[in-house]
């Protein structure tokens, strides 16, 4: 038991508020250690940096700790450490950015970072009364996340904006009884779920057969691979009574062997995706494994507005290359140099852009389902989103690239992979298609320029 378990036990409700209020002050507390650290921050300036960034955390969790306490007077107010709080996520994201380098090759895929996510209650943190409940309208606080994780790994933040994806569309279309099962696969199973809609000449048929859905077909860019437990996949179904693109979520365990072609998945960069060509020939699936209507996948804005969200991780790979940057000419001790100062600002300014686009992207996505504003308004801001992003990363980059210059590309320095994973990671379908739509949508628009945002 912690010295403050035993003094809220130990008095009463009164004394008890006035005992934590100073507890409840992060800057007052911070203020009062920083003062006596203060004399060695002055014989050691370099460690001090490092030193207060690790007392602030550090006070940070034991207040949050302080507060949640299951012991305490029974009027006292609970507070949860939400789950994408810095203080429980950074350290996460920590463990993930060391382990990046292990699984960089073909092949391979990033399990302990899964398990660590899953771990952390990464998994389910968009369910029913979970931190990033999709019913709460926090699609903002998504995407920082989103961003986080891929900042981490690059690789990571594709599988897991998969899966993401995945549980958004059983939000949307599931029925309540394939939600409790679902839901459960990922709060406590921890099971993966992807979603997997390109393919090729060979794709997907659905054929209904004495009440099975048998597959015929196969599926490309299936990130995850074999390691994603409950993969969404389209494909053409006919059946007696409806037809058209219809989803499944394939639960892997209780079908047979799912054939999985490795040599398809040799890559520039994203190996640790394991983004492999699937053959779901011969599986089948039953009526409860189907989701939704046939057509409800390309049910707009939701098929296309999702694109804020593979934005996002795009973003965070961007940011790791501006923090990798910095960290780079900090060693070097470069940080002087005028050329490199500019350049850092231009990253700097790049990457708040970003940022920006992705809270307005967040807040107005919100706001206009909640308002059932027309979905091409939607639409319109998430390509805009889409591709104002591209453009940042395409920028940051080779700024990055100047900055470091030959020596810092060679491993085992970060540069190399990390610009290998984006390079590959932006070439999302349709960009110029993308941009033509923008370009229709604000022509054919009669709204003022001002007003076709609000």
């Amino acid at each position: 038991m912690g010295w403050h378990q035993a003094v809220k036990i130990s008095i009463t409700r009164k004394a008890y508020q006035e005992e934590t209020q100073f507890l409840r002050q992060p800057s007052s507390i911070f203020r009062a250690v920083i003062i006596l650290f203060q004399p060695i921050a002055a014989c050691f300036p370099q460690i001090a940096v490092a030193v207060k960034c690790f007392v602030k955390q550090s006070v940070e969790l034991l207040i949050y700790t302080s507060m949640e306490s299951t012991q305490t007077v029974p009027s006292a107010r609970q507070t949860t450490i939400p789950l994408d709080a810095p203080c429980r996520l950074n350290p996460l994201l920590n463990r993930i950015t060391e382990l990046a380098p292990d699984t960089d090759s073909e092949g391979e895929f990033p399990e302990s970072a899964f398990s660590q996510l899953a771990d952390a209650g990464l998994l389910a943190i968009t369910l029913p009364g979970h931190d990033l409940d999709f019913t709460q309208g926090q699609t903002a606080r998504l995407l920082q996340l989103l961003k986080r994780i891929g900042s981490a790994n690059l690789a990571v933040g594709r599988v897991y904006e998969g899966h993401i994806n995945a549980l958004y569309l059983i939000h949307r279309y599931a029925t309540p009884e394939q939600q409790a099962t679902w839901h459960a696969d990922a709060c406590q199973h921890r099971r993966l779920f992807s979603v997997w809609n390109t393919q090729a000449e060979d794709g997907i048929r659905i054929d209904e057969s004495n009440g099975l859905y048998r597959l015929t077909g196969a599926k490309t860019f299936c990130s995850g691979a074999s390691w994603v437990h409950r993969p969404l996949i389209t494909g053409h179904l006919q059946a007696d009574s409806r037809n058209g693109w219809q989803m499944a979520i394939v639960p892997t365990e209780r079908v047979r062997k799912i054939r999985q072609d490795e040599r398809f998945w040799q890559p520039l960069g994203m190996r640790a995706s394991a983004s492999f060509k699937l053959d779901f020939t011969g599986v089948e699936v039953t009526e409860s494994d189907l989701l939704g209507q046939p057509g409800d996948y390309l049910r707009q804005p939701y098929f296309s507005g999702g694109a804020i969200r593979f934005a996002a991780v795009q973003l965070g790979g961007a940011e790791a290359i501006f923090q990798a940057t910095r960290s780079f000419l900090m060693a070097m001790n470069r940080i002087d140099d005028l050329l490199q100062q500019t350049r850092l600002a231009e990253m700097a300014y790049l990457i708040e852009s970003g940022n920006q686009w992705l809270q307005a992207a967040g807040d107005k996505t919100d706001q206009w389902l909640t308002q059932g504003t027309d979905w091409t308004t939607i639409v319109g801001y998430a390509n805009m989103t889409r591709t104002a992003i591209e453009e940042i990363c395409l920028r940051v980059m080779p700024l990055a690239e100047r900055c470091v210059g030959a020596r810092g590309l060679l491993r085992p320095n970060p540069f190399e992979r990390l610009h290998r994973d984006l390079t590959l990671y932006l070439r999302q379908p349709a960009p110029d298609a993308t941009l033509v739509d923008i370009g229709k949508y604000v022509l054919t628009n009669l709204q003022p320029a001002n007003e076709l945002w609000s």
